[in-house]
């Protein structure tokens, strides 16, 4: 019986560290992290920003699973929503721009001249959808 329980455990443990594994190394395959590091011209310090990728990812797991409070999380919870909204966009765009899905898009939609109004369509309906989720909730 206490065979069987650590066998699973450990194929549950394998099985998750694989899945973080192939996350963390999509999100640093995209050039997520290594856009950032150009943008903000600390390029010398990409290997600590991968590893902080995947130190937040760990670290947020344990939360999660072992329910762990940050005391006066309340106040810190804006800056969190803020600061993984900018990373999630930055993922989704860095995405699809190794896809080339808005170039093909554009071309064969012939939209040329409404990207600056497809854009800001785009970003006011996630907004809308993101107060109208939140607003849900409550």
């Amino acid at each position: 019986m206490w065979a069987a329980q650590i066998l699973l455990a450990l194929i549950g443990l394998s099985a998750g560290v694989v899945v973080a594994g192939g996350l963390f190394s999509f999100i640093i395959g995209l050039g997520v992290v290594s856009d950032f590091a150009d943008r903000t011209h600390t390029g010398e310090h990409v290997l600590l920003y991968e590893d902080c990728v995947a130190l937040g990812g760990m670290l947020g797991n344990i939360f999660f699973i072992y329910k762990i409070a940050i005391p006066h999380g309340g106040f810190l919870l804006p800056v969190f929503g803020l600061v993984s909204g900018i990373f999630v966009g930055c993922w989704s765009m860095a995405l699809a721009e190794i896809l080339n899905v808005f170039p093909i898009f554009i071309r064969r939609v012939k939209l040329l001249r409404y990207i600056p109004y497809l854009i800001a369509g785009m970003a006011l309906g996630k907004g809308i959808g993101a107060l109208i989720f939140f607003i849900n909730r409550w």
